[in-house]
């Protein structure tokens, strides 16, 4: 980690604030001034700011249920935020680990992890997701056989992947798919004639929404959870 995101993700101290400090050579690594700024911490180092020790928060994984006309952002001048959900003491250097657009709802994950939250959005890793999709009109065997087998969408050179779908009525569904292109989901359903009318999401590989929680509620990944991602 850089010396500077060291110091604003162990202090109150802004990153400008840290670079300051860092500049004025209040911060010693291992008993020596240290001065630049994008210096990389070692690991177990002993960091001191102005004489007191500092140590590094343990990381943070969150589940939020995201309701609709909420972005999936940490900063937005327009729309209220994941980010505002939560207390303040919470948010510092969170991230989300799979957006989800503004009029979706549903699982949405939230951690300080980076590494953790990469093998949830790696393409590679291809982790599933799974929604219930409210239709416009009834889907049809066709449809789902087509789904299932990997759709073209328009602008997109290749065919999706194999998705898994469960009827649950007559225009509602049950999708599972293992990539995150561009309003997928909104996309594969116009692509075999049919309008998404409501989209939530259920879960993110084992990680399944806690039906406890209601929209805009939150509370910590268990370690179960948080060991599932890896």
């Amino acid at each position: 980690m850089r010396l500077d995101q060291f110091i604003a993700t162990s202090s109150p101290l802004s990153r400008k604030e840290a670079r300051r400090a860092i500049h004025a050579g209040g911060v010693e690594v291992n008993g020596e001034v240290w001065k630049e700024t994008g210096k990389h911490v070692p690991a177990g180092a002993q960091v001191m700011l102005e004489g007191a020790q500092l140590t590094l928060p343990g990381e943070r994984y969150l589940m939020l249920h995201k309701p609709e006309g909420v972005v999936s952002a940490t900063r937005d001048s327009e729309y209220p935020t994941a980010l505002d959900l939560l207390p303040a003491e919470l948010t510092r250097n969170l991230h989300i680990a799979g957006r989800l657009d503004a009029d979706t709802t549903g699982l949405l994950l939230l951690t300080t992890d980076g590494q953790w939250s990469h093998r949830i959005t790696s393409p590679r890793v291809e982790c599933p997701k799974t929604y219930r999709v409210s239709l416009s009109t009834p889907v049809s065997d066709s449809a789902i056989k087509t789904l299932e087998k990997g759709v073209l969408l328009n602008n997109d050179p290749k065919p999706t992947k194999p998705a898994q779908v469960r009827v649950l009525g007559q225009r509602l569904i049950e999708l599972t798919i293992s990539e995150g292109r561009y309003h997928q989901v909104k996309r594969m359903l116009a692509a075999v004639g049919n309008h998404v009318e409501a989209l939530h999401r259920q879960s993110i590989g084992d990680i399944i929404l806690d039906p406890a929680l209601g929209p805009g509620a939150y509370r910590e990944l268990t370690e179960q959870e948080i060991a599932s991602a890896g």
